[in-house]
């Protein structure tokens, strides 16, 4: 069988050989913290509450192709007379990339690594949810490409707005 992914020939054409690789060292919370602060009204039948979600995602760099991927998530629901809760989660995946080339390393780290704690992450939040009350909050997938793309874009344009 032929190989027709550009992948390897780039690869080779920049003078590595290895093919594109991903190891998951481990993966943890960082920081979870729920609130529900005005139960048990809260927990009371009453207009369907206004949900708020938040995803951030941050990488750092901890050694030659090792990286630390937060993803942030934050929601928060509430009715106009009160708060339901309020939850954020801090999880993290230690990885080890190797075979990509550094001009594409950024982007790979910002959207694949996401990609692959999110199903960790979003059940994690689901059970905070349910335990604290409530019924599960099922996140839907999130674009992690579409997400990279927005965040350089407004990089972009606050970088251009500030003065030289």
């Amino acid at each position: 069988m032929t190989d027709t992914n550009d992948s390897g020939a780039t690869a080779q054409a920049g003078g590595e050989t290895a093919a594109p690789g991903m190891h998951i060292l481990g993966q943890y919370i960082k920081d979870l913290s729920f609130e529900n602060p005005n139960a048990p009204r809260s927990l009371q039948q009453g207009e369907q509450p206004k949900l708020d979600i938040n995803v951030n995602v941050g990488a750092q760099q901890l050694g030659e192709g090792q990286f630390e991927v937060t993803l942030t998530l934050n929601a928060k629901a509430q009715r106009p007379d009160m708060v339901m809760f309020n939850v954020e989660l801090v999880y993290a995946g230690l990885f080890r990339i190797t075979g990509v080339p550094n001009e594409h390393m950024h982007p790979f780290v910002m959207i694949e690594c996401p990609r692959m704690i999110f199903p960790f992450a979003r059940n994690i939040l689901a059970e905070a949810t349910r335990n604290g009350g409530f019924p599960p909050l099922l996140l839907d997938p999130i674009d992690f490409a579409q997400l990279y793309r927005q965040n350089m874009a407004q990089q972009a344009a606050a970088a251009e707005q500030k003065p030289n």
